[in-house]
Formats: C-alpha cells, structure tokens, sequence
C-alpha cells in the first residue's frame, strides 16, 4: 500500500487535503477516489486512509483507524558525520535512516570535503530532510530522523560533552575497541571523520569531550560507508 508522510496532525475520522507534497506524490501515481493509501505523521504510528476527491492540484482523503506499529532500531543512534561530497552525502541519509538512525548531525571539520554556509547550509539541510522523509516512506519508518543545523566540529563537542550514553570516535589509534564490543546497550552517539580522516587534534578534542576511539577493522573505509558499517553494529 502506498505510504506518505503528512507533516499535519492526524485523527481517525477526519476528512483533510493532503499538504503539497503528499498530493503531488498520490497524483503522480495516478490513484483514484477510493484508493487506500497509509498515512503517517511522525508522531508515532500510521493510519489508514481513503482518497476521496482528486484535484488538479489538490487531494482530500479521509483518515481511517489508527495503527501503532512502528519500525524503530533497537537502540537510537546520533550519527555525526564529517559530510562527503553531495551525492554520497545524499546516500547516506538515506541509507542511514533506513537502518533506523534517530539523527544525524552534519559536521565541519579541517579535512571535509563539503562545506556548505550560510543560506546554502540551510539549503542542505532541507533537501537531507526530504531525503529521509522519503527513505521513511519508503522503508516503514513513521518517525522522521533529526537532522541537524550544520555544525563545525569544535562547537558541536562543546555541546556533546553533556550528552548522557556511550559515545565514539571512530579511529585507528593504537587502543582503539571494536565498536561492536564496546558499545553496550542503550543510546549512543558515533563520530566519523571524513575522507582523509580526524586530524590529531580534532581526535584528542573528542577524547577529551568524552569520547572512546573505536574502530571497524584494520580496512580503510569511505565516510559513508564507515557510518553505515556503525548503524549495522549497533542494531
């Protein structure tokens, strides 16, 4: 059945237009007056719903019953990348949020290959949100993950340092645990660096803000695929 996300409170009974987005998308799938579709609107759960008039530019269904399933990872993880270059950034808030990530926190650091400011930050954002908004409805998913403002790492730490739950660096330090060991139950936050990897110093500030090094194996790792490795261990 097909799935939408509906950024409008829901309830059972009620006969609404569906926002822009979720029109377009029942439009483009040609669905007619009398088609179920799902709803979501990442509160929690999804609802049943029946398309009952197509516009030209608008559609108005009607809500059916509510139903709590939801498809969350076992464990929130805040994944905090270094962001690859566009469509590999792309690919991994997508990917990331079909393994359940509750969000991801784009990062500035000395050796990141993308680094959006100002008005084309705010950009990036919106168009990552629409990406996991549009993993979500592919995959199940009826909590949006979080994405957040960018940030450079040296402040977003500062703010990590308060943040209760294990949290990792990854790392090929002499020392480092394997991450899939280490990280126990619960919450968890993962740092990973970019291409050429954490400098030095940028490692020891995230020791010292409360950070384990971790690794995932004596391999070399593209960012994305390192994050994505993380999600997997810590399902």
């Amino acid at each position: 059945m097909p799935r939408f996300h509906c950024p409008v409170p829901l309830h059972s009974g009620a006969s609404i237009e569906l926002p822009p987005g979720a029109a377009r998308h029942v439009q483009v799938l040609r669905l007619q007056p009398g088609a179920t579709i799902t709803l979501f609107d990442g509160a929690g759960g999804e609802y049943d719903a029946v398309v009952e008039r197509m516009g030209r530019s608008d559609v108005a269904v009607q809500v059916g019953a509510h139903n709590a399933m939801e498809r969350e990872a076992r464990r929130p993880v805040v994944l905090a990348v270094a962001m690859p270059a566009n469509e590999r950034m792309d690919w991994l808030v997508e990917k990331a949020t079909e393994l359940g990530v509750a969000a991801i926190q784009p990062l500035l650091t000395e050796r990141a290959v993308l680094r959006p400011q100002g008005e084309r930050a705010i950009r990036k954002r919106a168009h990552w949100e629409a990406i996991a908004v549009a993993a979500c409805e592919q995959c199940g998913r009826n909590r949006i993950p979080r994405i957040h403002e960018v940030a450079a790492l040296d402040a977003w730490l500062g703010e990590a340092r308060s943040v209760a739950g294990p949290k990792f660096v990854l790392s090929f330090r002499s020392g480092a645990v394997p991450l899939g060991e280490a990280a126990g139950a619960g919450a968890a936050v993962v740092l990973a660096g970019p291409e050429g990897g954490l400098t030095a110093a940028e490692e020891d500030a995230a020791l010292a803000a409360g950070f384990r090094a971790a690794t995932l194996g004596p391999r070399v790792l593209r960012v994305e695929t390192a994050a994505l490795a993380a999600m997997a261990l810590l399902d």
